[in-house]
């Protein structure tokens, strides 16, 4: 049923004729159609069955960055999920608590999350709250009428929704603009150029040589895939290496563990998620205590994946410690094994100069190519590129701090969905969800309308970075999301257990403010 019909019949929308313009109410508007909006509509639904929500998507289906590496109609060229595309995160805890993952692989390709995203909306009804090319173009909190007035366009029909809880599940990064190469000479190129986050629909790349720069998630799912699918020959150019891990993924046919025939469906679902959710992080802290180890141990695992003889240094020797930057993780060593066919290679160096036909690297090699991809990372961004105003004055959310990593310093009401940077974003999502439902449960309860973070001046001292990592394209974009403090509920989340029971259990009270409706 069309979003807007669902509205009209509900009786929660009318039109004015003169102006084209519809103005909607609902208690909660969660922005974004995916992994983080579908948790937190799950949520809202099953927590708060009383409260009117819906979701405003601007695209044209669900899957949010699943949903963008396909063919779309928002660019002047058909574009397609990059090849290989996949989850960098296990399935276990990238999916959804309420609804687990049960397919045996971990690690799952772009369609077949795309395909689980869509039946999970259809099974727990959430596909009926989402209002498709519905794109958020301003959000103004409105301190007398208690709520936030959203302008909405739809299909260039100018819209208006009004909420008391807007949700934030726009993701991380920008769907339109990527992060920005410096790469010199890119223009002069006279092949084919490819971002992996716009990858032509018609690309032909058999038979061709291809130049790979960057060394990040997307540069190792590509590699391996192109070279399956035919490619002449495949360099991952790389200016610094990363560290890459192997997850092994079960085979149709494989005998299953003892304790998966003989236990519950339900209860051994329950226990991958849970040893999906430890392991990883023991790895997290076994990288962060003892990193000259776990830098051998990761290392020497690639090194038997690889062919005889392959060189190790410089091109598997990071040279920062494992977690500084995201261990990227790969099936049954597809990336290893890329290289024992002969038309991969991994060259470590910088670039002089890119040349009408290949890539000229300051030590005088030069790479023939017919194809450059760029795949440099992304663009992020926060509540999606949407202007946020207070009574119509500029929220600046590089000023702000993030509370409890879910909402920011001095704006009422306003939700921001952040994963983790050391485990699945879906966790962040889980954990923030549930914690602004008990929220919004809590000021129903109380009578207040509305909750507002608020940071003390010793607080802010020594602000620290929300995503701590290294990698190129987090820091160009910290300086466009909020601080985290040092203490309290100001610290940026890091401990999904911690964050857990904080959203269930953690006083409500530690760094918000309450309003009361006037009487």
């Amino acid at each position: 049923m069309n979003g807007d019909l669902l509205i009209d019949q509900l009786g929660n929308g009318h039109a004015n004729e003169h102006t084209e313009s519809y103005t909607h109410d609902f208690d909660i508007v969660i922005v974004g159609a995916g992994v983080s909006a579908i948790t937190a509509a799950y949520q809202v639904q099953h927590c708060l069955p009383h409260v009117t929500y819906t979701i405003l998507e601007g695209r044209h289906e669900l899957g949010g960055t699943w949903s963008l590496f396909k063919a779309s109609f928002e660019f002047e060229v058909n574009i397609q999920q990059y090849p290989g595309i996949r989850s960098d995160s296990d399935l276990h805890t990238y999916g959804f608590s309420f609804n687990p993952w049960d397919k045996p692989n971990p690690i799952a390709t772009g369609e077949s999350i795309t395909k689980y995203m869509r039946s999970t909306t259809r099974k727990f009804g959430i596909d009926k709250n989402i209002s498709f090319k519905h794109k958020v173009t301003a959000a103004d909190w409105r301190s007398d009428e208690q709520r936030w007035r959203l302008e909405v366009d739809n299909e260039g029909r100018r819209k208006v929704y009004w909420a008391k809880f807007v949700i934030m599940g726009t993701g991380y990064y920008d769907y339109e603009k990527p992060l920005k190469a410096d790469i010199p000479g890119l223009e002069c190129f006279q092949g084919i150029r490819v971002h992996p986050q716009f990858w032509p629909e018609d690309l032909d790349y058999k038979g061709k040589k291809m130049v790979i720069i960057g060394s990040g998630a997307t540069a190792v799912t590509i590699l391996p895939a192109v070279v399956e699918n035919g490619v002449g020959s495949v360099t991952q150019l790389q200016r610094s290496p990363g560290y890459i891990f192997n997850m092994p993924q079960q085979k149709p046919g494989d005998p299953l563990p003892y304790y998966q025939r003989v236990l519950p469906r339900w209860m051994v679902l329950k226990w991958l998620r849970f040893q999906f959710v430890l392991g990883p992080y023991i790895l997290y802290l076994l990288c962060r205590t003892f990193p000259n180890f776990m830098r051998w141990f990761i290392r020497s695992q690639a090194k038997k994946a690889l062919p005889k003889g392959f060189p190790m240094d410089p091109s598997l020797q990071p040279n920062y410690n494992p977690w500084d930057q995201r261990l990227c993780f790969v099936p049954d060593n597809d990336f290893f094994s890329a290289f024992h066919t002969g038309r991969a290679r991994i060259v470590t160096d910088t670039i002089k100069a890119v040349t009408e036909d290949g890539i000229e690297l300051n030590s005088g090699e030069k790479l023939e190519a017919d194809i450059i991809v760029t795949a440099t990372g992304l663009n992020l961004q926060v509540c999606g590129g949407i202007p946020i105003t207070l009574d119509g004055k500029p929220v600046h959310l590089p000023d702000c701090y993030a509370w409890r990593a879910t909402m920011v310093s001095g704006v009422p009401n306003l939700a921001l969905i952040i994963g983790y940077i050391n485990a699945s974003w879906t966790l962040g999502a889980d954990s923030s969800s549930r914690l602004i439902v008990r929220l919004y449960k809590y000021l129903e309860d109380n009578k207040y309308s509305n909750a507002t973070p608020h940071i003390s001046e010793e607080e802010k001292k020594d602000p620290v970075q929300m995503l701590n990592l290294k990698s190129t394209y987090v820091k160009a974009g910290n300086s466009k999301v909020p601080h985290a403090g040092k203490t309290g509920p100001w610290k940026p989340r890091e401990n999904y257990f911690f964050d857990s029971w904080s959203a269930n259990r953690a006083r409500l009270e530690d760094g918000l403010e309450f309003g009361k409706v006037a009487t």
